[in-house]
């Protein structure tokens, strides 16, 4: 029999992780840029990609900036471009789905519910900053409601789908599944769905693999055959909940955005190093990373020459 195939998404940079925490990562286009392709050279089928202030590196979603990197990343790689549309949990809703609107990808991603984002535990680990900006982001998610009402998922998701954006649904709870749930039963998304599962943000599902567990029997319940699965673990639990993901037959996610480490007390110097981590894991078990154009054919995507960028 064939090996399985298996999406690695990979996401270089992000709103989680501020400058100061590691010098690797990217924050200008050109780093970025460079971030990307090397990821898809490693064996990346998808880029999640977010955009930052090439001054200060605090996250933007001026569509400006992400065509500072974009091009250079089609280019040079046939890896399908994932937009974000979460941005910042500071940013209102219609900034966020900027990016998406203008550039039309092949697949954005859509956060399936409110949430508190806590994200001020790191200032136990990171003490010294160098823009005042990043020490404020991290403070102020003790009293921050992430949000994304029904009206808000039903306005990117309505906006997007007439020009054939697909999405990566990400899911940080339980609820989060009976919320996409919600709206393949009204006819706004349409299978297959693919479903990123979220692990260890404060506010959401645990890392436990009991969590991991009860993500995908809820998923299974709710949507049969009809989602493909994808395992994001925030923090050094990235490869432990990938690894234990891909044996229950998902898909999987690495990058700076979700992890800086490559080992306990080690920071990854890239992204690229994460997915080589990954994808050695995955061929061990006789899996196979698919290519971004089997990717585009397992998740329904209308193509790479569909896009504005």
């Amino acid at each position: 029999m064939p090996n399985k195939k298996v999406i690695i998404t990979c996401a270089p940079t992000g709103a989680i992780h501020t400058p100061s925490m590691s010098p690797f990562l990217p924050v200008t286009p050109a780093e970025i840029a460079a971030a990307g392709i090397a990821a898809a050279q490693a064996g990346a089928a998808i880029l999640h990609l977010h955009a930052r202030d090439p001054e200060d590196g605090h996250p933007r979603q001026d569509p400006k900036i992400f065509r500072q990197f974009l091009p250079q990343i089609n280019a040079a790689t046939d890896a399908v471009i994932n937009i974000t549309t979460g941005g910042s949990p500071h940013m209102t809703v219609t900034e966020r789905l900027r990016p998406a609107l203008e550039l039309k990808p092949e697949l954005a991603s859509l956060n399936m519910g409110s949430m508190n984002f806590g994200l001020f535990p790191m200032l136990r680990r990171f003490k010294e900053f160098r823009y005042d900006w990043e020490r404020e982001h991290l403070e102020k998610s003790r009293d921050l409601v992430f949000r994304n009402t029904f009206a808000d998922i039903e306005l990117i998701l309505s906006s997007c789908r007439t020009f054939g954006t697909r999405f990566e649904f990400e899911c940080y709870d339980i609820s989060h599944l009976y919320n996409l749930a919600h709206f393949l039963d009204r006819g706004l998304v349409e299978p297959p769905l693919f479903v990123q599962s979220v692990f260890g943000i404060l506010g959401g599902i645990g890392n436990h693999p009991e969590d991991l567990m009860h993500m995908r029997r809820t998923a299974d319940r709710l949507f049969g055959k009809d989602y493909q699965w994808s395992i994001l673990g925030a923090g050094r639990q990235q490869i432990q909940l990938a690894t234990l993901g891909a044996t229950m037959g998902a898909n999987v996610r690495v990058g700076l955005e979700d992890s800086l480490w490559a080992g306990p007390g080690q920071l990854a110097e890239s992204s690229a190093e994460q997915v080589r981590m990954i994808r050695k894991i995955l061929e061990g078990l006789s899996l196979e990373p698919a290519t971004p154009d089997e990717a585009r054919s397992m998740l329904g995507l209308k193509g790479r020459n569909e896009v504005a960028f």
